[in-house]
């Protein structure tokens, strides 16, 4: 079987020497180049044609983020972006994932040497799903700034009377920033409450949050353990958290806590979804977006099983067809929709219920 080609970018000797070392170490995976800055790696890349690139974000003579964004229009390569674990560090991350970055390591501040060590399973793994993912392309950068603002302007259409009995439930992993940015920009501000879990580190969820809350016409934050869950908000997990519902009297509540990772995960999808299975049953509909591996999906099964409507990210639109495959494979997923569709889908369902509520009045 032929090895994954990586080359490293980074301009510390030590962090590139480390990231070769760690990489060298698998027998599926060699690194065929080392670059301390962009401009070397642009030659680098040209001769050795990797697999993967790791890209560190902060770096001389040219900005990661400026690297990333002329990659993946003139020669589209699967990235591992490498973060420190800071505010700007988080915004610069989600701004590498809205270029294309397949996913990201958060390396230490402090103690790189021994940070990145103990990070080896998850530097590695993560190079692995980058190697197979479905890459996007950049937009182009005017193009995407005036599709952003278009949404932006444009209010999504109201759903109509509907019961505040309704949650919405969106798990996602690798790709799942976007995949989940997507759905929420086209939800308008009298939908349910969303609540969500995405695979990211601690530090990470609070910017992604603020980020998607400047672009969606619903409130988007980070959970806080206790508070009612309300129309027209949504939830993220906290990272290094799991997240669940749990009823107090007549109103959801969310449940923030710190526990052992489930599937390898915290926050875990499987625990959000299993409280929406015990908890809210039929008034929950779920949404499994691109992620690697299975997290979630027997949970998302218990939810179709206590009454919920299902809807799964299909393969062609995932940057990663793990959780949705196992998803479908588990019997979970009553329709399995283009990302683009997803939102449109989730409104006419609760519209028709909507309906159905009206009639019954």
């Amino acid at each position: 079987m032929a090895k994954t080609r990586v080359v490293v970018v980074d301009d510390s000797a030590l962090v590139r020497s480390l990231l070769a070392e760690i990489i060298n170490r698998q027998p599926d995976m060699e690194c065929v180049g080392a670059a301390a800055d962009p401009l070397i790696a642009r030659e680098m890349i040209r001769s050795t044609n990797p697999d993967v690139i790791t890209l560190d974000v902060e770096m001389p003579r040219m900005d990661g983020i400026d690297f990333l964004g002329k990659l993946m229009r003139l020669r589209p390569t699967p990235v591992v972006m490498v973060s420190t674990l800071t505010e700007r560090g988080a915004d610069v991350t989600l701004r590498a994932l809205e270029l294309g970055a397949v996913d990201f390591v958060a390396k230490p501040k402090i103690g790189v040497s021994d940070g990145l060590r103990k990070l080896a399973e998850e530097i590695t793994d993560k190079v692995r799903i980058a190697a197979k993912a479905h890459l996007r392309r950049a937009p182009v950068a005017v193009a995407a700034a005036a599709s952003t603002e278009a949404t932006a302007r444009t209010t999504p259409a109201a759903i109509g009377r509907l019961s505040t009995e309704k949650l919405i439930f969106i798990g996602a992993s690798t790709g799942g920033t976007e995949a989940t940015k997507e759905v929420l920009m086209h939800l308008p501000p009298d939908c349910p409450a969303v609540v969500i879990t995405q695979h990211m580190p601690p530090g990470f969820t609070r910017s992604y949050a603020a980020r998607l809350d400047g672009l969606c016409r619903i409130r988007v934050a980070e959970a806080r353990d206790g508070e009612r869950v309300l129309p027209g908000h949504a939830y993220i997990a906290p990272g290094g958290h799991h997240l669940s519902v749990e009823r107090s009297g007549a109103n959801y509540i969310a449940r923030v806590q710190v526990g052992e990772p489930v599937n390898r995960h915290m926050p875990s999808v499987e625990v959000l979804f299993q409280s929406a299975a015990r908890v809210v049953g039929p008034n929950a509909l779920g949404i499994m977006l691109t992620g690697m591996g299975a997290d979630g999906a027997r949970a998302m099964r218990e939810m179709r099983d206590a009454g919920s409507y299902n809807l799964v990210q299909d393969e062609a639109s995932c940057v990663v067809f793990g959780m949705p495959r196992e998803a479908i494979a588990q019997g979970a997923a009553h329709e399995v929709l283009p990302l683009t569709q997803i939102a449109g889908r989730l409104i006419e369902r609760l519209r028709s219920t909507a309906g159905m509520s009206l009639n019954r009045v």
